[in-house]
């Protein structure tokens, strides 16, 4: 007999497992500590678009749900860079034009939501998780008027956030380790409103950055014609949050460092100082399970920044490992678990590096001709040796290569373009064949020396 499910947090991970348990026969219950989004207005100011990419449109495969999110999505082929200097640079994410999606999370989360109830899969809402009792599954709720619950679980799956309860609960246990770590930046939501007509005021298939070294800004279209802005700038210091206190200070820096994007948002002032400014964590931890009992996903396992767009899609990879090896072990859950974990863990540890990495890519390093100029080279790489040579971002995007593995490609990666770069102008260099015939050796070496990698699916 299937084993009854227990599941912390209706976000988007959580209400994706449940569809998937739900399709397998498993009784799955779900408790939110919010009220229900579906007929509650979001949190104004706390949003930071997805971008789906591939890992992401599988799980939603595996729902049954592309289709609807398709409609509801939209291509961007690349960054659309906006310089200090004033001019602007188009940077392609792929080399035939693939594309991530950005996509409403709210939309999502609520598409999902009514999914699993149209599964079977029962939602209790204003249910706050203040403890687990591990070693025997017992879950304490708080209920807006005060009042305390217990329930018991059979299997329990935490997915209830970087600030999960039954992950506080597992750092109580003997031999775990735990960490988490916060950015000096946080964020803040902004918006660019459509024009007069009704349309957008910037390329619609891109994703927006305005690099300025030590913070920037971004925007992602929505299907109503807005742009949902993020500004990440730090907490304190001489550019910094604690610094723009007023309306005067908040318009000089915003004149002074966004000049172009500052007529594109009426309400930035508003926005400014109604939206709350939210921190960034890294959190990690180990185990991710306990027995055949319990374990975390999504960013109760594994909370990442947002700077590579693969959180959401590195939660819903979670889920669908999970379900590959639900088909190999069947309703053996002790493997289940324990293999879930073997395969996901040294995943979320790469792709929260990845995610920290791409911080400085995207805030410094896009302001930096040469590092385009590497992008470029990149691309023709990719089209030159299409069996030999994918870039570590095409591998996390556009793939389902291990994170792990595109980690461990960055070096390899490094070496290769610094080798390329150090002969002068890549792109007349190609037309003496001579550069070729190094150029040819370079990749085959690079090539070899990844091979050991895995470089299979993950999922």
């Amino acid at each position: 007999m299937a084993r009854s499910v227990t599941i912390l947090g209706a976000g988007l991970v959580g209400s994706l497992l449940a569809v998937i348990l739900r399709k397998r026969g498993y009784e799955v219950t779900i408790y939110e500590r919010r009220p229900d989004m579906r007929s509650n207005a979001i949190a104004a100011g706390r949003s930071i678009n997805l971008a789906m990419s591939a890992r992401g449109w599988k799980a939603l495969d595996l729902a049954g749900l592309r289709s609807d999110m398709e409609a509801l999505a939209i291509p961007m082929t690349g960054r659309y860079l906006h310089q200090a200097d004033g001019t602007a640079a188009f940077q392609a994410y792929g080399k035939n034009n693939e594309a991530i999606y950005s996509v409403s999370r709210g939309e999502l989360n609520k598409k999902l939501m009514t999914l699993a109830e149209e599964h079977g899969a029962k939602i209790f809402f204003d249910h706050r998780c203040t403890k687990v009792d591990v070693a025997d599954n017992r879950l304490h709720f708080q209920l807006p008027d005060g009042t305390e619950v217990v329930k018991e679980a059979d299997l329990l799956f935490g997915a209830d956030g970087a600030f999960s309860a039954l992950r506080q609960s597992y750092t109580h246990l003997d031999r775990v380790n735990a960490s988490h770590f916060y950015l000096e930046h946080g964020y803040k939501e902004l918006c660019i409103p459509p024009d007069a007509d009704g349309k957008m005021c910037m390329e619609k298939n891109a994703l927006h950055i305005w690099p300025r070294r030590n913070f920037m800004m971004i925007a992602l279209p929505n299907t109503d014609g807005t742009f949902t802005c993020t500004l990440f700038l730090p907490f304190e210091g001489e550019t910094s949050f604690e610094k723009l206190q007023t309306k005067e200070a908040v318009t000089a820096f915003f004149n002074e460092q966004f000049p172009d994007a500052v007529p594109l948002m009426p309400t930035l002032l508003e926005d400014f100082f109604s939206n709350p400014t939210s921190s960034l964590i890294t959190t990690h931890i180990f185990p991710w399970h306990y027995g055949d009992k319990s374990a975390l996903i999504g960013d109760a396992a594994h909370a990442i920044v947002p700077f590579y767009g693969q959180g959401m899609n590195a939660g819903f990879e979670d889920c669908t490992v999970l379900a590959a090896l639900m088909d190999q072990h069947g309703d053996d859950w002790a493997a289940i678990l324990k293999a879930y974990e073997q395969k996901r863990k040294p995943n979320g540890d790469a792709v929260a590096q990845l995610a920290l990495n791409n911080f400085i890519e995207m805030r410094d390093k896009v302001a930096d001709p040469l590092f385009l100029e590497r992008k470029k080279i990149e691309k023709e790489l990719g089209k030159r040796y299409p069996d030999e040579f994918v870039s570590v971002y095409e591998m996390v995007s556009f793939s389902h290569t291990p994170y792990n593995t595109a980690l461990s490609c960055i070096k390899a990666q490094d070496g290769l373009l610094e080798s390329i770069m150090a002969e002068g102008d890549f792109f007349e260099n190609i037309a003496d064949s001579n550069f070729n015939n190094r150029l040819d050796k370079w990749v085959k070496d690079y090539h070899q020396s990844v091979q050991q990698l895995d470089f299979g699916n993950e999922a």
